[in-house]
């Protein structure tokens, strides 16, 4: 049969397509995150542990780093979950110590996503920053994008990964690994809604018992940057921890940026226009 013309691409496309099944997205379901307490965090590193068995991801940090008891040093491709020792001199003499366990904050706005020229990165239905590893191409724009250093490209594959907050564990109705072996419930697992209830009643609790240093990290908006579905209660500066005070949204930036571009260019065009007539006069 002769397709007309105007209809190639059209009869072109349903080739394609002939025989696939689309499937409809999963419906919307309630936003689902963490809160990590590093007020409870013992520094025992079961949540790093389940995450690399559950995700059957390699072992790395077998060599001494010299900071202390961390040897992972900061999240990867192969580090999905990230305990943070930091020692702290004090001045009658010994140490303290500051645990956290690191993670994918699953950003309400992230810049990963904003970044990916593929569309690899989605949120998916429980609102979870997702990485399509079939779609991801390795080109490394959402490594650059991210202001905590979560997302990495993998020398094994060359794409991109990160944690997942246990996609396929929540779609069977499970806790995340990580949430799951934390023994001393540092790492809370749940609707976001219920778990930033939690915390400011947590907050509240430990500023009457005399902590008032303690606070939350990415419980709500800052500045430019929008709340995190995975965030933090903290008790010294966020540096301390291996996180920016101020994360910034590449995104943001370029629309500032844009504007004074444009105000330079139309004060240029202006300023030569002017120029011009002058010079006609004379």
């Amino acid at each position: 049969m002769k397709v007309p013309p105007g209809d190639q691409g059209a009869a072109v496309h349903a080739g394609l397509l002939e025989g696939i099944t689309i499937a409809a997205p999963p419906a919307a379901r309630e936003p689902m995150g963490f809160f990590t307490d590093s007020t409870l965090c013992i520094g025992c590193k079961a949540c790093e542990v389940a995450c690399k068995q559950w995700n059957a991801l390699p072992a790395d940090g077998n060599t001494w780093s010299g900071q202390s008891y961390d040897n992972t040093l900061h999240l990867s491709a192969t580090t999905w979950r990230h305990v943070s020792f930091t020692e702290q001199a004090l001045p009658e003499g010994g140490i303290k110590w500051l645990f956290n366990s690191d993670v994918c904050k699953h950003c309400t706005a992230a810049p990963c996503q904003e970044a990916c020229p593929t569309g690899a990165i989605i949120r998916n239905e429980f609102d979870d920053v997702y990485v399509q590893q079939d779609v991801c191409n390795g080109c490394g724009y959402c490594v650059a994008a991210c202001p905590f250093g979560v997302l990495d490209r993998s020398k094994a594959d060359g794409a991109a990964h990160k944690c997942t907050l246990c996609y396929d564990r929540q779609k069977d109705g499970l806790e995340p690994a990580c949430a799951k072996s934390c023994p001393t419930d540092s790492i809370l697992f749940g609707p976001v809604s219920q778990l930033r209830e939690h915390a400011r009643g947590r907050l509240r609790d430990l500023h009457e018992r005399g902590e008032k240093n303690a606070y939350l990290y990415g419980e709500d908006d800052a500045g430019e940057y929008k709340r995190l579905n995975a965030f933090f209660l903290l008790t010294d500066e966020p540096a301390a921890y291996n996180l920016p005070a101020a994360p910034r949204r590449p995104t943001a930036l370029m629309l500032r940026r844009y504007l004074w571009s444009a105000a330079v260019g139309v004060g240029l065009s202006l300023a030569g226009a002017l120029a011009l007539s002058g010079a006609k006069e004379d």
